[in-house]
């Protein structure tokens, strides 16, 4: 198979995420997936205004992803929560720090994110996660 030339090079598109997005999820162990329930994995460019808003931040490029949900901590079967749990996963900015980093392949950084993400759904703060794979 001939490699295109890098004038050819598309970046990948949110369908390409989707696919590196499913492909993470299925990496991950049975148990694990069994253990987030029926968290739904969406990609999107950006966040929306309203995201970055309530989370403080002015830079759509600062959020490579997000949980929206009520972490496992806190739910409660008396008291259900009306939305799904939810991951979107931040294409443009994947990219980009995928780009500034250049020692990771695209689809482990996207699979970082996710695990992330999904840690955010078991009640780990970014703290937590970061003290983890500190010890890892």
């Amino acid at each position: 198979m001939t490699q295109p030339l890098p004038q050819d090079l598309l970046p990948p598109s949110l369908e390409d995420f989707e696919v590196l997005a499913g492909q993470a999820w299925e990496g991950l162990p049975d148990g694990f997936r069994k253990m987030c329930g029926r968290v739904e994995i969406f990609v999107a460019d950006f966040a929306d205004g309203e995201t970055l808003e309530a989370l403080g931040m002015a830079d759509a490029f600062e959020l490579t992803g997000v949980y929206i949900g009520v972490d496992l901590a806190r739910k409660s079967v008396i008291d259900p929560s009306p939305e799904p749990d939810r991951v979107f996963l931040f294409r443009r900015p994947i990219l980009d720090e995928w780009a500034e980093r250049g020692d990771i392949p695209l689809g482990e950084l996207v699979a970082h994110v996710l695990v992330h993400e999904i840690g955010h759904h078991f009640g780990l703060s970014d703290e937590d996660m970061h003290r983890i794979e500190d010890e890892g």
